[in-house]
């Protein structure tokens, strides 16, 4: 065999090969475009929430005279964040303690630890969790237990009167 036949008869093999791995680098870059477009969606859904900061609103609770000084006490309000089919599952609530005739503190239910409801117990003056042992003073600071912060505060104002509180996602570590 000739040198020139042999250039002649592995050239149609390299168009061939050529084909080949065109074809195969178009395969998998359509594969790849298509497995992004799946998952862009996926993507948005996992991070939508912490790129996205709802808004909060101030909403009424009460005269600010019918609250005494020093005390903490539970309010039931229904969140901005609750859908119109939510019923009484959109109720939350916060404790509320009045420092002076114009100033509140207003504390999330919640233990900052996994979420678990918190209760005033007025005679230790301490907020506790029956779930997991923690225990928070007045003051909303960590007194005790797996808590890794303290309890999470609403924004609090007195408005003609009435105590209002900025209601706004509350974050749970």
């Amino acid at each position: 065999m000739t040198e020139n036949n042999r250039e002649q008869s592995s050239h149609p093999g390299n168009k061939l090969l050529s084909r080949r791995r065109a074809l195969t680098v178009l395969t998998v870059a359509c594969g790849g475009v298509a497995a992004l477009l799946a998952g862009l969606p996926i993507v948005g859904f996992l991070l939508g929430p912490f790129l996205r900061q709802r808004p909060g609103e101030w909403i009424d609770l009460d005269d600010a005279d019918r609250f005494a000084l020093g005390q903490t006490v539970k309010v039931v309000f229904f969140s901005p964040e609750a859908q119109p089919w939510s019923g009484v599952a959109g109720k939350t609530a916060a404790w509320l303690r009045c420092e002076s005739h114009d100033r509140f503190i207003a504390f999330v239910v919640n233990c900052s630890h996994l979420g678990c409801p918190v209760r005033w117990d007025p005679k230790a003056e301490l907020f506790l969790c029956p779930c997991h042992g923690g225990v928070y003073y007045g003051n909303g600071q960590v007194a005790g237990g797996p808590p890794p912060e303290p309890l999470h505060q609403y924004k609090t104002r007195v408005k003609n009167g009435v105590v209002q509180i900025h209601s706004r996602s509350i974050p749970i570590t």
